[in-house]
C-alpha cells in the first residue's frame, strides 16, 4: 500500500497549491462571504476547465480522470489552506460520491459527466449529517417517486442546480434527483457561524423527484469514510494555514525587547501544536491510502475525522489566544479559519461520534473474526 506521496502527485499539490494561492486570498474570501451564493463563478469555471479539478476522483468511464482519494485529499487540503469558497465539496465530493456509490448505470453515464466538468453544480441533501445510520428519517419518498420532508442544512442549497436526494422508502433507502427549482422546493437560506460555506434548509412538499439509485447501508458506509477523509483534508490544510501564520506572527511580535516566539512557554505551545498537527495529518494520510486501496470498512477514515477536527479547532483556539488582543478582532484573519474549524468540527459528525464509530466497527469486526 502506499505510504508517501508520489512524484507525479507532489506536482500536482504544486500545481493546486499555486491556483488557490491565486484565486483564494483573504481579501477575496472576505468579498464572497457577502454575497449571496458564495463563490466566484469565474474561479469556478477556471477550476474546472482548466484544471479539471472536479472530476479528479471520478471514474474515467463517466468523465472523470480516474484518481481517487489521495488526490482529492491534495485538492482539499490546499482549499483547506485558503478557505476556498466554492461548491466544490457539495458538488464534486458529496454529490459526485453519492451519484458513482448509489447511482444506477443510466443515471452515472447521464449526471457525472455534469459534476466532473462543473457544468452542474449538485448538492446532496441528506436528512442528517451526524451519523449513516440517521440517514433517511425526515425525507419520505411514495411510490410515485413524490418527495416529502425536510433537510436543515444543505452545503450550497442556494447556488446549485441539481438536488441529489436520499429518501426512505418502503424498503429501504433511495437516491433521487430533482431540479432545484421544481415545483414544491423551498430553500431558504440559513445563518452559519462559517460565512465562507453557505448553507441552507430545504423543504420538500410532494416533489416529483427521478428515482435513479438505491443505497445500501453498505454503500452508505463508504460513502461516509470517503467524505470524512477528504474533509479531514480540509482541516489538516487550515491547521496548517494557522500554524504557520501564528509562528510567523510570534517572530515578528516584540515584547519586552525581543520576540515573543523567544519565550518558552510559547516555544513549548507551538511545539505541542505542530506535534498535534503531525499526528492528524498521518491518520488523514494514511486513511486517504487504506480507501485507495481496498473498500473494506475500517477504523481509520473515523480516526482521521475525529483527529483532524480536533487538531483544526485546538490551532484555532491557539491562533486566537497567541495573538493576545487582536486575535479575535474582525480586522484579523483569524477567526475565519476559527469559524471554518467550529463547523467542520461538527460536519458528517463530530468527534466523539466518530469514535464511536469506531469501537462499533472494531467490535463487529471482532464478531466477525
Amino acid at each position: 500500500m502506499q505510504a508517501v506521496l508520489s512524484d507525479d502527485q507532489v506536482q500536482f499539490k504544486q500545481v493546486v497549491h499555486r491556483f488557490f494561492d491565486t484565486h483564494s486570498s483573504t481579501t477575496a474570501v472576505r468579498q464572497l462571504a457577502e454575497t449571496e451564493t458564495g463563490f466566484d463563478p469565474l474561479v469556478w469555471s477556471q477550476l474546472s476547465e482548466t484544471l479539471g479539478l472536479p472530476g479528479t476522483h471520478l471514474s474515467e468511464q463517466y468523465g472523470g480522470h480516474g484518481f481517487g482519494p489521495v488526490e482529492l485529499g491534495i485538492i482539499l487540503e490546499e482549499m483547506g489552506r485558503t478557505l476556498y469558497c466554492g461548491p466544490f465539496f457539495s458538488s464534486a465530493v458529496m454529490a459526485g460520491y453519492a451519484l458513482e456509490l448509489f447511482a444506477d448505470e443510466a443515471a452515472k453515464i447521464q449526471r457525472l459527466p455534469q459534476i466532473a466538468d462543473g457544468s452542474i453544480r449538485a448538492t446532496l441533501i441528506l436528512d442528517d449529517l451526524n451519523q449513516p445510520s440517521q440517514v433517511g428519517r425526515l425525507i419520505e419518498a411514495n411510490q410515485v417517486g413524490a418527495l416529502t420532508g425536510s433537510a436543515p442544512i444543505v452545503l450550497d442549497g442556494c447556488s446549485a442546480d441539481v438536488f441529489i436526494i436520499v429518501a426512505r422508502e418502503d424498503s429501504g433507502l433511495g437516491l433521487y434527483a430533482l431540479a432545484a427549482n421544481a415545483q414544491g422546493v423551498e430553500v431558504l437560506a440559513q445563518e452559519s457561524i462559517d460565512m465562507t460555506r453557505k448553507v441552507a434548509r430545504v423543504s420538500l412538499h410532494q416533489s416529483a423527484g427521478t428515482r435513479i439509485g438505491t443505497v445500501t447501508q453498505k454503500a452508505l458506509n463508504r460513502f461516509w469514510d470517503l467524505v470524512s477523509v477528504a474533509l479531514a483534508h480540509e482541516m489538516i490544510g487550515g491547521a496548517a494555514r494557522l500554524l504557520d501564520e501564528t509562528v510567523e506572527y510570534t517572530k515578528g511580535r516584540y515584547q519586552f525587547g525581543r520576540p515573543i516566539g523567544s519565550f518558552q512557554a510559547l516555544k513549548h505551545r507551538c511545539a505541542d501544536l505542530l506535534m498535534s498537527l503531525e499526528f492528524a495529518k498521518a491518520a488523514t494520510h494514511h486513511a486517504g491510502f487504506c480507501l485507495a486501496a481496498s473498500d473494506q470498512e475500517t477504523v481509520y477514515p473515523s480516526m482521521a475525522k475525529a483527529m483532524a477536527a480536533d487538531c483544526f479547532m485546538d490551532m484555532a483556539r491557539a491562533a486566537i489566544q497567541l495573538r493576545g488582543g487582536i486575535g479575535f478582532t474582525w480586522e484579523n484573519d483569524t477567526h475565519l479559519w476559527f469559524k471554518r474549524a467550529k463547523c467542520d468540527e461538527v460536519l458528517l459528525g463530530a468527534p466523539h461520534r466518530h469514535r464511536a464509530r469506531m469501537i462499533d466497527i472494531l467490535q463487529e469486526t471482532q464478531h466477525v473474526a
